[in-house]
């Protein structure tokens, strides 16, 4: 499949993380996606009921990211990827979350998770 949407650079304030104080003040996350789908028809057609609404995609991001509380990156990564499977165009998803604040004891831009799933037949 070579036909993506991609939505980078969404931010979120969200509560997670394994560290107590995470949990309680929580901080700022990024996320990145990339929806593998059929893209040839709405190419075409150029119908928004031909096409995979971003929005669609955006919201359900929004909603895990702000809507539950996860330890660790790998689970939220996880629950953003089966939340987009869910919808019937989207054959495959890479997401990637973004922890910028991450204290490691020395500076470094973020520390992310990136995980690939994929539409099970």
């Amino acid at each position: 499949m070579a036909d993506r949407i991609l939505l980078e650079g969404m931010a979120f304030y969200g509560y997670h993380g394994a560290l107590p104080e995470e949990q309680a003040q929580g901080q700022v996350f990024t996320v990145d996606v990339a929806v593998d789908a059929d893209l040839h028809r709405a190419g075409h057609t150029d119908e928004l009921t031909d096409a995979l609404d971003y929005r669609e995609v955006y919201a359900r991001v929004r909603d895990v990211m702000t809507g539950s509380r996860y330890r660790l990156l790998e689970a939220v990564a996880e629950a953003i990827a089966h939340r987009l499977l869910e919808i019937d165009r989207v054959q495959g998803v890479t997401v990637r979350v973004c922890k910028p604040h991450a204290r490691l004891g020395g500076a470094l831009r973020h520390a992310a998770v990136e995980v690939s799933r994929r539409r099970q037949v």
